[in-house]
């Protein structure tokens, strides 16, 4: 009897492969092929937390070093309007400089948070 059984599922495999359907067969021999069961899958959670700092950090770098630069550009700027009885030369460029700066950085540092903090939130919540 188990001789008439192995041969009905040998023809059923047979019929099924020579069939237009993708299913596999019941007694279609399955192997999993991959690395994931030798990997360390586990996570410690670091990342979730250095990743939104160092970009707030980033983020926030693009404020202050242009204006550490062009601060003192402008008030020096400033000083030289007030003790030359009204020449500022060079003051329209130094204002003109910041609100070009601190604009170009509100964009690139809303576009990046957006990107990698949204990321990190909804990793967060699996």
């Amino acid at each position: 009897m188990e001789e008439k059984s192995t041969q009905e599922a040998v023809g059923t495999a047979a019929q099924e492969q020579g069939s237009s359907s993708t299913k596999p067969s019941k007694t279609e021999h399955r192997e999993a092929y991959g690395t994931a069961k030798t990997e360390n899958l586990r996570d410690s959670g670091l990342w979730r937390i250095l990743l939104p700092a160092a970009v707030v950090i980033f983020g926030l770098a693009l404020f202050v070093i242009p204006l550490i630069i062009l601060g003192p550009l402008l008030t020096n700027s400033i000083i030289a309007l007030t003790q030359n009885g009204g020449e500022g030369e060079l003051l329209w460029v130094w204002i003109t400089m910041i609100v070009l700066v601190v604009g170009t950085a509100a964009v690139v540092t809303w576009g990046i948070w957006r990107a990698m903090l949204t990321q990190a939130v909804n990793y967060e919540k699996q």
